[in-house]
C-alpha cells in the first residue's frame, strides 16, 4: 500500500490492509507521519507501517501542496526499490491523491508486480475545488492528462463511487479496467463502540468529523447552528478534523459568538473517532451541493454514523441522492443554512423521528458493511496475483 495519507485515520486504507493481513498476506504500508514523536516503523494488527515523511496540514497554496507530494513520490520510489530487492511484491496498491504516485512503483512493476490504482478522489476536480481552478484551464487539462497516463500505467483501477467511475471511463480508461469499491463501515471498529444514551446525559451533541476544506460546507453548518442554538440551549456542535479552512471556520464561530457552543478538535485515530461518533445525538454532513467536487464526493462518515445508529442530516448532493433515499437521511437543499437550522431544531425536539430515521438507516448500513463487501476486493487482488503468475517467465 502506498498513500500520501495518514494510515491511522484513513478508514479505506485501514480496511484493505487489515483484511489482507488477516488472511495471512504480508502487507507493507508506506505513508505519512502526522507528528515527529511517531516511530518511522510500526506494526499495527499485522500490517507493517512505514512512515517515510512528516506532513503538517498547513499548505498555503498549490506550490506547497504539489512540492510536498513530489518529494513524497521520489522518496516512495526509492523506498519501494529498496524493499523490492529485499522481497518481491505481487501487488502495489497505490492510493490517490495524486494519481501520478503510481509511477513511484515503476521498479516493482518492471520486476513483475501488478499495479492497482485506487481513486479516492478525481484529481482534476479535486484540485479545481481546492485551488479555484477552472475546468477549462490549462492546469485542469494537464491534470486530466496525468490521470490518463496513470490509468495506462496501472493494471487495474478502483474508484470510490459509481458517478466518478462513469466519468473516469469516459475520459481515461476502459470499463473492463475499472471497478467500484465504495467506502464501507468497518465492523471491527464500530461494533466495539458504546452507544450514547440520551437519558444518561444533559447535553445534546451534534458532530461533524472530517476534512475542513471549502467543499465540505462546514461553514454552512456553523451558520445554521448559530441560527437556532438559543432555542436548544443544551446543544453543542463538535467539529473534528484538519484542513486549510480550519482557521477561517474558527474565526467564523468567534464572529458569531459561538466559541462556547461550537468546539473544534484535531483529527483522531479511527477507533477514537468511532467512539466520538457513537456519542453523538445528531450527525451533520454538509457537503456543498453547489460545489462541483463536493456534489459528487461520497462521504464515508454517513455510513459509519448509520452503522452506529446515529441519525444523519445531510446536504442533498447528487452522490448522496444516488445512494441514499429520504427514508434514511434527513436532507436539506441547495446549501441552505436556514433549512439546515430548521432540520437541526426539528430533529432535536423529536426523538421519535430521530429513532425511526436511525433504525431504517442502520438496516441499510448492515447490508453495506466492509465485512459484507470485502470479498469483492480480495477477489480482485487474487485475480491480479494470478495474472502476475501467468505472465511470469518460466525459469
Amino acid at each position: 500500500m502506498l498513500a500520501y495519507a495518514f494510515y491511522e485515520t484513513d478508514t479505506r486504507i485501514l480496511q484493505y490492509a487489515a483484511s489482507l493481513a488477516e488472511r495471512g498476506d504480508v502487507v507493507d504500508v508506506i505513508a505519512l507521519k502526522r507528528s515527529s514523536d511517531l516511530p518511522d516503523y510500526e506494526q499495527i494488527n499485522g500490517v507493517n507501517l512505514y512512515r517515510i515523511q512528516q506532513r503538517l496540514l498547513n499548505e498555503k497554496g498549490i506550490y506547497d501542496y504539489v512540492s510536498r507530494i513530489a518529494r513524497f513520490a521520489i522518496k516512495s520510489a526509492l523506498f519501494l526499490a529498496k524493499k523490492e530487492q529485499q522481497h518481491s511484491y505481487d501487488v502495489i496498491h497505490v492510493h490517490n491523491v495524486p494519481d501520478f504516485l503510481v509511477f513511484s512503483a515503476a521498479y516493482p512493476k518492471l520486476k513483475g508486480a501488478q499495479i492497482l490504482l485506487d481513486i479516492h478522489d478525481l484529481l482534476p476536480e479535486f484540485y479545481a475545488s481546492k485551488f479555484g481552478i477552472s475546468h477549462t484551464s490549462f492546469v485542469f487539462k494537464l491534470l486530466t492528462i496525468a490521470e490518463q497516463m496513470s490509468a495506462v500505467f496501472a493494471n487495474h483501477v478502483i474508484i470510490a463511487n459509481h458517478l466518478w467511475c462513469q466519468r473516469f471511463i469516459s475520459r481515461s480508461a476502459t470499463a473492463e479496467k475499472c471497478s467500484v469499491v465504495r467506502n464501507h463501515p468497518d465492523l471491527s471498529i464500530f461494533t466495539k463502540c458504546t452507544p450514547r444514551r440520551e437519558a444518561d446525559v444533559s447535553k445534546f451533541i451534534l458532530t461533524y468529523p472530517g476534512s475542513l476544506n471549502a467543499h465540505q460546507g462546514v461553514d454552512v453548518a456553523i451558520r445554521a447552528f448559530a441560527l437556532v442554538c438559543e432555542r436548544m440551549p443544551e446543544a453543542e456542535f463538535h467539529i473534528y478534523g484538519e484542513g486549510s479552512d480550519k482557521p477561517s471556520l474558527i474565526a467564523l464561530a468567534k464572529e458569531l459568538s459561538m466559541e462556547n457552543r461550537i468546539h473544534f478538535h484535531n483529527f483522531l485515530p479511527s477507533k477514537e473517532i468511532a467512539q466520538v461518533m457513537a456519542n453523538t445525538d445528531l450527525a451533520i454532513e454538509p457537503k456543498r451541493s453547489t460545489n462541483a467536487f463536493g456534489n459528487e464526493a461520497l462521504s464515508t462518515k454517513i455510513l459509519e454514523f448509520m452503522s452506529l445508529g446515529v441519525p444523519v442530516i445531510a446536504s442533498r448532493t447528487t452522490i448522496h441522492a444516488y445512494y441514499y433515499d429520504d427514508s434514511i437521511i434527513q436532507y436539506y437543499e441547495h446549501d441552505n443554512e436556514v433549512e439546515l437550522a430548521e432540520q437541526m431544531l426539528r430533529l432535536k425536539n423529536d426523538p421519535t423521528a430521530r429513532k425511526k430515521l436511525a433504525l431504517r438507516a442502520k438496516k441499510y448500513a448492515d447490508r453495506n458493511t466492509w465485512d459484507a463487501r470485502k470479498h469483492e476486493y480480495l477477489r480482485l487482488i487474487d485475480s491480479m496475483v494470478d495474472a502476475e503468475l501467468i505472465m511470469a517467465p518460466v525459469l
